[in-house]
């Protein structure tokens, strides 16, 4: 098994850093066309509320819920039964997204409005932000058609990925980076407004991501016509199931669109700031975190459906420290490298040193987070898996209001990083809330071997981080530069510190390439 999973843990890997890179790419080009003014906040704005549902209702509750069941029905129904799940699945959710689709369109102004009040308030009053909830408004209706391809594909991607064909859902995403682009290249510069431009990208990248999982699905056997199926034993079991997972995984959205409800009242860019720091958090955190556990789901679904505690635990652990090796490195060097990585990145066009500096701060909040954001990733399947969706419910919900108070209490002295900072504690908050549950339930708890392995994992970086701050440059230095020289000296730097931490764990007696067989020791 063990074997099998990291062979699925680096295609996806591999796959998710496709997409992330193009990811960043696209985030360069839309820097350099929007920068981080009014049209950036509004079109991040227009396309976060849709982004949010999509977390809610197909990747994230739904794929939670969905994943466990259909992985039941194929180790104990027969085929038959199993496609007329995916069947009943596919009618049932494809109605409801119909409907929320069609009435979020229908409703842009008044969505605009709940989530961007601040500047619904200066459309009211003719303040100066009103043109923000003008634009923000006509932006949803052309944006949210992607809600409604994202569940489909997000669909077809969950039960690819219990038949082991992580790869396709794991590339999908690609195609939505390459739509972007192309709309911010070939479409924007064409329009009076080019954050509409943008928003139509996003309308064809939803589409071309549904279209493309199509073929994989007839493939497998698994394309079936949708039909309505309310009461069927496996839909109630799914929506039972997805109930009190919507409010465990909506704390980290909720959390997001608060943060996009108070930003709304703050200076013009704090959006985009916080948008652009998040999008390099997203890098390690899609990377790594989110990479292995979509490929831990579907296996310890089997483990507890086969009742085999050990390798429950085994597979747990396995995720634990792989995140560990990987997530405690790259938490401290995208602090270390914040301001350096945003220069490259985004400097340039629209988007000058000020925004530099300005997203450096949220990025560096944001990155005291990336250890706990990563395990909760990988603790929550420990819950999902086996059927347990109430537990992650209730920690959630109290991670969740503990962020909306502290970002109140920090945004008044500290602007848009305080909304960092409480997301990050948060996050903490959330991770340590999932382990003490899963040690309480005696379902999983560090080995003596895995506090060790952190504890090398600590030294490592602490090497790792000395270094690196050894050779970093000062800020003019930076500025100094060219384009090609910073690159050049910011790839230099990444080089330097991973091949210091790697020599560093070699010292101390870690090997990453044995961490699979001590899963099968």
């Amino acid at each position: 098994m063990s074997k099998k999973l990291l062979k699925s843990g680096i295609i996806v890997s591999v796959m998710t850093l496709i997409s992330r890179v193009l990811g960043l790419v696209r985030d360069v080009v839309i820097a350099n066309l929007v920068g981080a003014g009014t049209s950036a906040d509004v079109f991040f704005f227009a396309n976060r509320i849709p982004n949010f549902l999509r977390r809610l209702f197909a990747e994230g509750a739904f794929n939670q819920a969905f994943v466990p069941v259909l992985t039941e029905y194929q180790e104990t129904k027969s085929q038959q039964e199993t496609r007329e799940l995916i069947s009943k699945v596919a009618g049932t959710l494809g109605l409801i997204i119909t409907i929320v689709t069609f009435l979020a369109m229908i409703g842009s102004p008044v969505v605009a409005a709940l989530f961007g009040a601040g500047w619904f308030w200066d459309w009211v009053n003719d303040g100066p932000n009103a043109g923000k909830y003008e634009l923000a408004s006509l932006m949803l209706k052309i944006t949210f058609p992607y809600l409604w391809f994202i569940t489909f594909t997000a669909l077809a991607g969950s039960i690819l990925n219990t038949k082991g064909r992580f790869a396709v859902s794991a590339f999908t995403p690609v195609f939505l980076n390459i739509a972007m682009i192309a709309a911010a290249i070939w479409i924007s510069p064409k329009m009076e407004q080019p954050e509409v431009g943008l928003a139509i990208g996003v309308f064809l990248g939803g589409l071309i991501q549904f279209l493309f999982q199509i073929p994989f699905l007839y493939r497998e056997r698994v394309l079936v016509k949708p039909s309505w199926g309310w009461k069927h034993p496996g839909v109630v079991k799914i929506r039972t199931l997805m109930i009190p997972a919507l409010f465990g995984v909506s704390v980290s959205q909720i959390n997001l669109l608060f943060d996009t409800f108070i930003a709304s009242f703050l200076i013009t860019g704090s959006i985009s700031w916080l948008y652009y720091s998040d999008r390099l958090l997203e890098f390690p955190l899609g990377l790594f975190g989110i990479a292995i556990a979509t490929v831990i789901l579907p296996a310890l679904s089997k483990k507890h459906v086969n009742n085999e505690g050990a390798g429950f635990s085994h597979t747990m652990d396995f995720g634990v420290k792989f995140i560990l090796m990987l997530g405690v490195p790259a938490m401290v060097g995208l602090i270390l490298l914040a301001k350096p990585m945003l220069m490259v990145l985004f400097m340039r066009g629209e988007f000058d040193y000020f925004d530099v500096t300005q997203a450096s701060y949220s990025l560096i909040a944001y990155g005291t987070g990336l250890l706990s954001f990563m395990m909760v990733k990988v603790l929550a399947p420990g819950y999902y898996s086996r059927q347990d969706t109430k537990t992650p419910v209730r920690f959630g919900i109290i991670a969740m209001v503990s962020n909306m108070v502290l970002n109140v209490i920090f945004a008044v002295p500290f602007g848009y990083v305080g909304l960092a900072v409480a997301t990050s504690f948060s996050a903490l908050l959330n991770a340590s809330l999932l382990y003490y549950g899963l040690h309480k339930a005696e379902v999983y708890q560090f080995s003596r071997s895995t506090l060790i392995y952190f504890v090398k994992v600590v030294v490592a970086t602490a090497v790792m981080g000395t270094v690196l701050y050894h050779f970093d440059l000062v800020t003019e230095a930076w500025l100094n530069q060219t384009f090609s020289e910073r690159s050049g000296y910011l790839a230099l730097l990444i080089g330097i510190g991973a091949i210091s931490y790697l020599i560093s764990l070699l010292c101390l007696g870690v090997k990453p390439w044995r961490l699979k067989p001590e899963l099968d020791s």
